[in-house]
């Protein structure tokens, strides 16, 4: 009678339990949620950024979670050395990947990456959306057990008549591009809402669908899962209702100064001048709302998608045992130092939103004034999973800051953006070296915006300390995705030197 008791209450409690529920608290490592979102600056790091009002309830209730860092700042201010810096937790100077032209994988095939160093301790590594840079170069299939490639078809990343993927085909414009009334400038100046396309058909909605799906199932060891969301990368396409969420008469634009660049060095200045170009035709036809708004309206639709990916996490009660990360690849000038879009090494293309949740470690709704760079997530993750040490890692872990965000730290963030380039940002200052050996250095306690550059003998202390963190060597370039011939079939690359000598035998 007694046994029939215990059998029958057994059997209520495996009613009552569910098995997501049962899987997250019988796994002894903690699962991992890696959330990367693409171009988006400190206006979506709810410290300083946009003067205005912006709509992001979910990254707020991220940051609520766990620990959001103020003073966060990228490996690289463009995607691939970005994202290749993070992915392998090796700076540019070290592995020569500088643009976007390069492919890390034929170059370091003998790399780990993070979701190896992962799947190599026994976790199931999956992942969608845009983690590597480009599915096609970067993501070979050997680093997951799983990875969605989406192709883009109704949801349109299209770049003219050069192909994305090896998979993609190529298609006309849609009927009424440019969506902006914009003419003259490239795609990606391109914003708006696409007709008739439902938020569901979306690349990024696509993304977190099949993350959503991969929370919603059994894992009989612990994940780590990669979300990729696009958005705000340009063009910043997205549903109307996020457009309405910013009414043009409420859009404030970026504080700028006139003659702000006359105490530039030359190479700073010609950094400034990508994109100047579609800058100024924005401002000369009425149109910088207009375009804030769009960039405004995709990071708020990438807010929504994270949203959805925390509802899964938490309705499946993994949030209880899983370790979140969420990154942005690098910043984005809507005007700020006369600059339009990315690439340079002043503070709106290097600062991004940063936040960290780690079950029994983070406190909740904390924040973290010191300096860091994205390197330190490998080196963070790897001992706040417990996995092996990797030699030859870049960056350092930031796990004593996670466990007290007021402790001393004399570690600043370091930004490389082409050979030779660089960027040192303590908790005070910025100091940008050229290749040339020309300099800049501004006091964020008094110039918020960058607009005095006081780098001279009169603060040669401050540049002495910061140079002592700038790399005493740059890697020199990697070869370009030309020299390489790609099977998209087989997922191979191969040298054109070696095929070349190959079909001359």
């Amino acid at each position: 009678m007694f046994s029939q008791s215990i059998i029958a209450l057994f059997i209520c409690l495996s009613i009552l339990i569910k098995p997501q529920q049962i899987s997250a608290e019988t796994n002894d490592r903690p699962n991992v949620l890696f959330i990367a979102v693409d171009d988006m600056n400190d206006w979506g790091g709810l410290v300083r950024g946009y003067k205005g009002k912006v709509h992001l309830p979910n990254i707020k209730r991220l940051n609520a979670m766990g620990i959001s860092f103020e003073n966060a700042y990228t490996a690289s201010p463009v995607c691939c050395p970005s994202r290749t810096a993070v992915m392998l937790g090796k700076r540019p100077s070290t592995t020569g990947i500088y643009n976007n032209g390069q492919w890390w994988f034929p170059h370091m095939p003998d790399a780990v990456s993070l979701p190896m160093a992962f799947k190599d301790n026994g976790y199931k590594v999956m992942g969608a959306g845009k983690i590597f840079h480009h599915t096609a170069g970067f993501n070979p299939p050997l680093q997951w057990d799983e990875f969605q490639r989406l192709v883009f078809n109704d949801d349109p990343w299209f770049r003219g008549k050069k192909l994305n993927y090896p998979w993609s085909k190529f298609e006309k414009n849609p009927k009424g591009y440019p969506f902006s009334g914009l003419a003259g400038v490239p795609h990606e100046g391109d914003w708006g809402v696409i007709p008739g396309l439902k938020e569901s058909d979306y690349d990024d909605f696509k993304t977190v669908d099949y993350v959503v799906s991969k929370l919603n199932k059994n894992h009989q060891k612990p994940f780590f899962l990669a979300c990729g969301i696009f958005r705000p990368h340009l063009p910043w396409y997205a549903p109307q209702k996020y457009f309405d969420l910013y009414p043009i008469e409420e859009i404030l634009l970026p504080d700028i100064l006139e003659n702000d660049l006359d105490d530039i060095p030359r190479e700073g200045k010609e950094l400034a001048a990508f994109r100047r170009g579609d800058f100024n035709k924005i401002k000369k036809s009425g149109k910088w709302k207009e375009a804030v708004q769009a960039y405004l309206a995709c990071i708020s639709f990438a807010d929504a998608q994270l949203g959805r990916v925390l509802d899964a996490l938490e309705k499946n009660s993994r949030d209880k045992n899983t370790i979140i990360i969420f990154w942005s690849d690098h910043g984005w000038h809507l005007g700020e130092k006369q600059h339009w879009h990315k690439s340079t090494l002043w503070e709106e293309a290097t600062r991004i939103p940063f936040t960290v949740v780690a079950p029994g470690i983070t406190a909740a709704g904390s924040k973290c004034k010191r300096p860091i760079d994205t390197l330190c997530i490998f080196p963070t993750l790897l001992e706040l999973c417990k996995l092996k040490p990797i030699k030859g890692l870049d960056g350092v872990s930031i796990v004593p800051l996670l466990k007290d965000p007021n402790m001393d730290w004399k570690i600043p963030a370091v930004s490389e953006f082409r050979r030779g380039q660089c960027a040192v940002r303590s908790e005070r200052y910025r100091y940008i070296r050229y290749s040339d050996g020309t300099s800049e250095l501004y006091d964020h306690s008094k110039d918020p915006n960058e607009w005095k550059n006081i780098s001279s003998k009169e603060h040669q202390g401050v540049i002495d300390d910061l140079s002592e963190f700038i790399p005493k060597t740059f890697a020199v370039n990697a070869p370009s995705k030309g020299s390489y011939e790609f099977d998209p079939d087989t997922y191979s690359w191969t040298h054109k030197k070696t095929l070349k000598m190959t079909k001359g035998k």
